[in-house]
This record gives C-alpha cells, sequence and structure tokens, in this order.
C-alpha cells in the first residue's frame, strides 16, 4: 500500500465520496423510471423527457434563469473587474475603505438580508419586480466574488510590462486593453462562470426579488418539491448535471492542451 494511504484513510474517502454523490446517481438513475413514483422502480423509460420538454412552464422558467444568468454575469463581471482594477492599482483615495467594504460585503452577508434589502429598496422606490429586479440582485452579490478572482491576479501581475508598453507610447487604455487583460483573462473568465453559476443557483434572493411574470427554474422546483417529488423534477435535475459535467469536462481538456502546448513550446524554445 503506498505510504499515506491507511485503511483508516481510504474507507474515509468512500463514505465521503459516497456521501456526496450517491443522491446524485440515484437521481439519474431514477429519472429514467417508468414509474410515476420516484421511489419504486418500474422498469427504463424516457417519457419523463418528453414530458418535460412538454411543459411549458419549466420552459419558461429555464428560459428566464439563462438570460438572468448570463446578462447578470456579463454585468457583474465588468463592475467587478473595475472594482478589483481600482483596488489593486489606486490605494489611497479618499473613501476607499468604505469602498472596500461595500465591495466584500455580500461574501459574508446572509442571503436572506441581501434579499430583503433589495426587496425593500424595490418598493421604495416603486419599482415593479421581475426580471430587472432579479437581475439586478444577482449583479449586486455575484459582482464582489469577481472582483475577489481577479484582484488576486492582479496582485501577482508585474507592473513592468504595463510600464513598458506606457513608455512606448501606449494610452492607460490601450494598455490595459493590450497588456493587462490578456494576462489576467483567466481570472476574469473564471468570474464570469463562478457568477453565472451563482446566478444559475440561487433561490433565497431570487424569491425576494421576482415577481409573478419572472419565475426562476430553481423556484419552479422548489414549488414542485413541496408537493413531492416528480420524476420530471428529476429529468430537469439530469440534464442540469449533464451541463455541468460537459462544461467541467470541456474547460479541464482546454486548460490540457494549453499545458502540453506550453511543455512543447518551451522544448522547442530551449531546444
Amino acid at each position: 500500500m503506498r505510504q499515506g494511504w491507511t485503511a483508516f484513510n481510504i474507507v474515509s474517502v468512500i463514505i465521503g465520496f459516497s456521501f456526496l454523490y450517491l443522491p446524485i446517481v440515484l437521481l439519474v438513475i431514477y429519472s429514467f423510471n417508468a414509474s410515476q413514483l420516484v421511489t419504486v422502480w418500474a422498469g427504463f423509460s424516457t417519457r419523463w423527457y418528453v414530458q418535460l420538454f412538454n411543459n411549458q412552464g419549466l420552459l419558461d422558467a429555464a428560459w428566464v434563469t439563462l438570460r438572468v444568468g448570463v446578462l447578470s454575469a456579463t454585468v457583474a463581471t465588468l463592475l467587478g473587474t473595475f472594482a478589483a482594477v481600482a483596488l489593486t492599482r489606486y490605494t489611497r483615495f479618499r473613501g476607499r475603505v468604505l469602498f472596500t467594504g461595500m465591495v466584500y460585503a455580500p461574501l459574508v452577508m446572509p442571503e436572506v438580508i441581501t434579499g430583503l434589502s433589495l426587496l425593500l429598496l424595490f418598493v421604495a422606490i416603486d419599482f415593479d419586480r421581475g426580471f430587472w429586479t432579479v437581475t439586478l440582485a444577482h449583479i449586486t452579490f455575484s459582482m464582489c466574488f469577481v472582483a475577489v478572482i481577479v484582484q488576486s491576479k492582479l496582485l501577482s501581475f508585474d507592473r513592468s510590462l504595463e510600464e513598458a508598453a506606457m513608455d512606448l507610447g501606449a494610452t492607460p487604455a490601450k494598455t490595459f486593453l493590450s497588456i493587462t487583460l490578456p494576462v489576467i483573462w483567466p481570472a476574469v473568465a473564471a468570474g464570469w462562470l463562478l457568477a453565472f453559476t451563482l446566478s444559475l443557483d440561487d433561490l433565497v434572493v431570487a424569491s425576494f426579488t421576482t415577481g409573478p411574470a419572472a419565475t426562476t427554474l430553481p423556484m419552479k422546483i422548489y414549488s414542485a418539491v413541496r408537493l413531492g417529488v416528480t420524476p420530471e423534477i428529476n429529468a430537469v435535475c439530469t440534464i442540469l448535471i449533464a451541463i455541468v459535467t460537459v462544461g467541467v469536462l470541456s474547460a479541464t481538456l482546454v486548460n490540457k492542451r494549453r499545458e502540453v502546448r506550453r511543455a512543447r513550446e518551451s522544448q522547442v524554445a530551449f531546444g
């Protein structure tokens, strides 16, 4: 047995991963159950996937969730990147402490408080709740995650590259777009993916800020589960799991190919 891997460690890992992933495996299996009872296996069938794509309510909720996620993640990435640049490049300006606290506050603030605060704000300004209020709410709490990720990359960035570009006549905007952004782009992309995931997964904040015209998929699933889990819900969750799995595997393969390409380029460069 390899050093460091005892029987206790192996059993602990197996129990831990089983606790995490066995319910997901059972959910996927029972999404192909022919029976309407999710706890009674009656044979293999794809009838619930057919019914799912005929369920206009779930399809509308999925479309709302996708639009909210893409829009909020894009805006949150822009604002979070600008906030990270401000915190990293400008270490001294009036109100920096307050600005830093406002950027990081959603990281530690409970979602219930965030959702309730935004609800009171929208009610106070008489803003009809719906698609745009959910989008603004998701931008509010996901922007800080993007700022943290991008800031960690900027802290290790070599400022001499920017200084050399500006010495050669590049404007600050061109320097950022041509030098800084390509270097920090992996962090920006990671921030967008995290913001999109948080928006896709959110239930608490959306339940406070949404209206009857904009029901997100997590809210739709939660409403259906309160009346009992149906095979259609299992089918929806299985599709989401498949999308996430494909995304993770694709990102892993892309990163692997980049590492192989960089290794080959280094071998060619250093002969």
